[in-house]
């Protein structure tokens, strides 16, 4: 039998599936890995109140306990993290990631839900930018999450995305991404990779109609994967990229108030 290659997510749980620890779940089963997972918070979206989300973080000596179960098996091949909840649970992922010399580390900084426009927990943004950008391999942060990392804003060109990536590279993470995608004017769907020397923009054409609640989760969790089965960065980003585009593709409308992306989208097309 081949090795075994693990994979671990710490976020919270989308019971829609689209995001969180479901989306992080089922693409690193598309990528062959087995996958872990520490809860850290549970989302549920009202249908009666125009989707409005609420958030529940998990207890922080829950998360610890979880990945003490985790890791007692030793380090996994690579790891993610995304909804974290609060500063406490931010500082037992760090210390999970330093006292398991854990590598491969990708850190989604996840900040607000979908449709939300309000940075979930100030302080656990700046936990996350204080003492998880410096464990980073690769750090994902959308649009919005790039201006408060950055310090920079709001972000609305290619050279903005630039600008931001080099600030966040400055504040320890080897390798940054810049989420573009659909947000950005025009026709491509585009993201910025820097990995501390060159810049690379990431092109795609832009999917109508978008399904894409899950869009983010499922790119971290992708590079993730990529990173598992030994792909260097710049080749886990790139075809994490094509995974998500797919996944968009074959992604549908869940009820009138979103639309999730399809985690076997990248399976089905090849």
């Amino acid at each position: 039998m081949s090795k075994i290659i693990k994979t671990l997510t710490i976020a919270g749980s989308d019971s829609s599936g689209g995001a969180g620890i479901q989306a992080d779940l089922k693409t690193f089963e598309e990528y062959g890995t087995y996958g872990f997972s520490a809860l850290t918070t549970i989302v549920t979206m009202d249908p009666d109140n125009s989707w409005h989300h609420s958030v529940y973080p998990v207890d922080a000596a829950l998360v610890a306990e979880q990945l003490k179960t985790i890791f007692a098996g030793g380090p996994v091949d690579a790891m993610k993290t995304g909804m974290l909840g609060s500063v406490e649970i931010v500082r037992v992922a760090e210390k999970a990631i330093k006292d398991n010399h854990q590598n491969n580390v990708v850190i989604d900084p996840v900040m607000v839900c979908k449709g939300e426009d309000e940075v979930l927990n100030p302080d656990s943004a700046d936990a996350i930018r204080d003492l998880l950008l410096p464990l980073a391999t690769v750090v994902t942060p959308n649009l919005f999450e790039a201006g408060v990392l950055s310090g920079l804003g709001k972000l609305t060109t290619i050279e903005d995305m630039k600008k931001a990536s080099r600030r966040i590279h400055e504040l320890g993470a080897k390798n940054v991404v810049v989420k573009g995608g659909k947000a950005l004017d025009g026709e491509k769907a585009i993201d910025v990779f820097f990995d501390g020397s060159e810049f690379t923009v990431l092109e795609s054409t832009k999917i109508e109609p978008a399904y894409n609640h899950g869009a983010g989760c499922t790119f971290a969790a992708a590079i993730t994967g990529g990173l598992a089965n030994g792909l260097p960065v710049s080749e886990a980003v790139a075809k994490a990229k094509d995974f998500v585009s797919a996944a968009i593709r074959s992604g549908y409308q869940f009820n009138e108030y979103v639309g999730p992306v399809f985690h076997g989208g990248y399976r089905l097309e090849k």
